[in-house]
């Protein structure tokens, strides 16, 4: 249900833009409400679901998933719809941390264990697949705002057979450790300040109030997190863990990989539905080969890893990546699907999927065991704050490109597509730029693909 929430209402963005009258700029708000209050949330969720319970975090998760998707769904205004996707986002981060421990903890047996995370791990990939396919059908065959109300029973079986099934666990301390709300809110509120400055840039003068005020607060509150996390008792992200510098360049790289990622899907579905008028379901139908292409670039990258080295493999997928998106920059106004879309789509997505196993395998580079956990959320974390990043700063670019080739004559519809391929550019380079720095900067990385989930578990057992 969470996964499906990450991918669904990208195939209905340009629907709900049309009902509840978002300008484009604000539109990026439906995702990024969500993005920045999963990332900004996630570590401090982990904590609380540690500390006050993990069955109890994951029902509360679930209840708050289930009442953001019921106010998204009934939303008539864009300020509805956007505290609904933050409430979902904020579900997230409450519940996900809370959902691995529990499987986990539920299944002692190696091997059931193993096929418990297997199956867990199955179904969040195939969220994520279906959410475009599951969205364009429900947009065409009933209304956009079944993509939320979709939620409500899944939520409703959870709520029924989660007490039944799970006993109550949490993490044993030796001593009282505190929670570092303080660190969580304020770089939660830095990263909003900074993602609003930078969308207001679409429609407003970058020197003007609008957008120079949440900038400053943003970057202040960003400082001000800083300081809090060098001085807590308990931090939620020490900062001597980026003292190594393979991990710190790989959460540099994951945060451009995402970046460009979501922008991508985001920009692509808008050029889809309102340049090539696609219908939502045929543009949700689009994307398969996107799933297929990343799932093949796991196996491929996963076989790669110990013939070639987690360095080699990682800085070519995303170099790779980045060509693919190159290739999407190509698009005009007249392109067709098989020509036009579906090769950039293809090497992307086959490149992008390798460098999964060789990211996970450098953002454990050196971690002990007791530490192992943090590194899988300090990854995570930085690909949904670079989800949120990118898609404020690249659509920005994009509106604002647009809007300027509009005023020197230029027909609207080319020039958002000029606007759109700019940000696919910008995007590529992002991805090429990871690559650099991983050639670079990346120590010897041992080959030996390393499971984190498997790590986590060790650390929860």
């Amino acid at each position: 249900m969470i996964l499906l929430d990450m991918t669904i209402v990208n195939v209905a963005l340009p629907k709900i833009e049309e009902s509840l009258g978002f300008t484009q700029a604000g539109l990026a708000w439906v995702v990024n409400g969500y993005l920045l209050m999963s990332g900004g949330l996630l570590m401090l969720g982990g904590r609380l679901a540690d500390v006050f319970g993990r069955r109890r975090l994951l029902l509360t998760g679930v209840v708050v998933f289930a009442v953001a998707s019921a106010v998204c769904g009934a939303a008539l205004s864009p300020g509805m719809m956007v505290a609904g996707r933050f409430g979902q986002g904020t579900a997230e981060a409450i519940a996900a941390p809370a959902s691995l421990g529990l499987i986990a903890l539920l299944f002692t047996d190696h091997k059931e264990r193993t096929k418990a995370l297997g199956i867990w791990g199955g179904l969040m990939a195939l969220g994520g697949t279906l959410g475009y396919i599951i969205s364009g059908l429900l947009t065409d065959l009933a209304s956009w705002r079944w993509i939320f109300y979709i939620n409500l029973p899944v939520a409703v079986l959870v709520l029924v057979l989660l007490p039944r099934l799970v006993s109550e666990s949490r993490m044993v301390r030796e001593k009282n450790e505190g929670l570092d709300v303080t660190g969580a809110i304020t770089s939660t509120a830095g990263l909003f300040g900074i993602v609003f400055g930078l969308l207001q840039a679409a429609e407003h003068p970058w020197g003007s109030a609008r957008v120079v005020l949440p900038l400053v607060a943003g970057v202040f509150l960003l400082l001000v997190t800083l300081i809090v996390e060098r001085r807590a008792a308990n931090p939620l992200i020490p900062l001597q863990f980026f003292n190594n510098r393979t991990r710190s360049v790989v959460n540099v790289a994951s945060l451009f990989f995402m970046a460009a990622f979501i922008s991508y899907t985001f920009m692509l579905t808008l050029f889809e539905q309102q340049i090539l008028d696609y219908s939502p379901l045929r543009s949700g139908l689009g994307y398969l080969p996107l799933g297929f292409a990343i799932g093949a670039g796991i196996g491929i990258g996963t076989g790669m890893i110990p013939r070639f080295g987690v360095k080699a493999v990682a800085a070519v997928g995303f170099i790779g990546a980045g060509v693919g998106l190159f290739l999407t920059s190509l698009l005009d106004t007249n392109s067709s699907y098989l020509g036009g879309i579906l090769p950039g789509m293809v090497v992307f997505g086959v490149f992008a999927g390798s460098t999964m196993p060789a990211a996970t395998n450098a953002a454990l580079h050196g971690v002990t065991a007791q530490d192992s956990g943090l590194a899988s959320g300090v990854q995570n974390t930085m690909q949904q704050v670079g989800s949120a990043l990118g898609l404020a700063v690249l659509v920005t670019l994009a509106l604002r490109y647009a809007g300027d080739e509009i005023q020197n004559g230029v027909a609207p519809d080319t020039a958002v597509t000029s606007g759109y391929t700019l940000a696919f550019r910008v995007g590529a380079a992002l991805m090429v730029l990871g690559g650099v720095l991983i050639m670079a900067l990346f120590e010897r990385v041992n080959p030996e693909l390393r499971n984190p989930t498997a790590e986590v578990v060790e650390v929860i057992r």
